[in-house]
């Protein structure tokens, strides 16, 4: 049975995820307060960003970023967008 959790971002009960999908304390509030339908949204913006800053997931600068924006794009609204960024329509 799919568990339902009331996403953080997006407002509303949807689908949880199924499993924990971030390490730590931060991955423990995203299992509990974000649906997987925003994650799936993460992944793209997550996707994004590598590609604008030319970012490596294996240097520790680049993955503490990441974490930043994650944390900001899950809990406080204010996500990066790269330099430029004009969302399509």
């Amino acid at each position: 049975m799919t568990r339902t959790v009331h996403c953080h971002l997006l407002g509303k009960d949807l689908p949880g995820l199924d499993y924990q999908t971030y390490p730590g304390d931060l991955g423990k509030r995203i299992f509990e307060n974000v649906s997987a339908e925003a994650w799936q949204q993460w992944l793209s913006h997550q996707t994004m960003l590598i590609n604008e800053h030319r970012l490596s997931p294996i240097n520790p600068e680049h993955r503490k970023f990441l974490e930043e924006q994650m944390e900001k794009y899950f809990f406080t609204g204010g996500a990066e967008m790269p330099e430029g960024y004009v969302p399509s329509d």
